[in-house]
């Protein structure tokens, strides 16, 4: 293949706009967080998502239905709730649903591909994000997470590094929010740069190719394609529609889909 100026344009544009989107709403996000941890008591949010029954898990799931976040700017959010002690499989609800359903999602849904793969879609996501989240708490996945990530990070300030108990709330919830991003940074970079490189250098028509009905090893192939793309679901949708048009098959299109938003 040869690499023209065209698609180095592409790559170099792509990881521009996602590096600048990316950082701007794991900030914002990271940072509206504490602004809520101020005002939200997080014995309330114990509360919600800390039900052991099935009624827990499917709340958790709605929650995550109806917050406009991609799998980058869920995470703050998560971290918000593991501070809060709320309950593990319900989180993890929250974490699964929350990229691959909102509105704006299922209503892309309903005007590109029709309202029966809209609905379609929606139970699949619900259903999925429901049966892992419950599966990784039965299995015990909860004594995997780190024991600092139940720990607020200490503000600080000066050469000391000691804790300054005068630095101001908006501050501290700042210096909180960025000790949080230097903490994802590289793997953030990381991932830009390859789903960068293959939106500008793999053309569409050679994914279609490979995804094809006829192809038996389409589905697996377009979910690994999609992991490392990383596209917000309202972005992949359109470009999904491409791609059917060009004779991608639909059980393709939506591991292309779940894959570049969800992981």
């Amino acid at each position: 293949m040869t690499i023209t100026t065209e698609m180095l344009e592409q790559t170099l544009n792509m990881f521009v706009f996602l590096a600048v989107e990316l950082t701007l709403l794991f900030l914002i996000i990271s940072y509206l967080v504490g602004v809520l941890q101020q005002h939200i008591p997080p014995a309330k949010i114990q509360r919600i998502l800390s039900s052991k029954h099935g009624r827990g898990y499917v709340i958790a799931a709605f929650l995550g239905a109806i917050t406009p976040f991609c799998s980058c700017s869920t995470i703050p959010f998560l971290k918000g709730l593991l501070r809060a002690r709320a309950g593990f499989g319900t989180m993890m609800v929250f974490l699964f649903a929350s990229p691959l359903l909102n509105p704006i999602i299922i209503g892309l849904f309903v005007v590109t591909f029709g309202i029966q793969v809209a609905v379609f879609y929606f139970v699949i996501a619900m259903s999925v994000s429901v049966i892992a989240g419950y599966a990784l708490e039965k299995m015990g996945f909860e004594k995997y997470v780190k024991t600092e990530a139940y720990i607020e990070p200490q503000a600080s300030s000066g050469c000391t590094g000691k804790p300054d108990i005068e630095v101001n709330k908006w501050l501290k919830i700042w210096l909180v929010t960025w000790k949080d991003f230097k903490g994802v940074l590289p793997y953030l970079v990381g991932g830009i740069a390859v789903g960068s490189m293959i939106y500008g250098f793999i053309p569409t028509e050679l994914v279609a190719s490979i995804a094809s009905n006829e192809n038996p090893f389409a589905i697996p192939v377009a979910a690994v394609i999609g992991i490392p793309l990383y596209i917000r679901a309202e972005a992949v949708i359109p470009l999904s529609a491409a791609l059917a048009a060009k004779g991608m098959g639909l059980g393709a299109v939506m591991a292309l889909i779940i894959g570049s938003a969800g992981a």
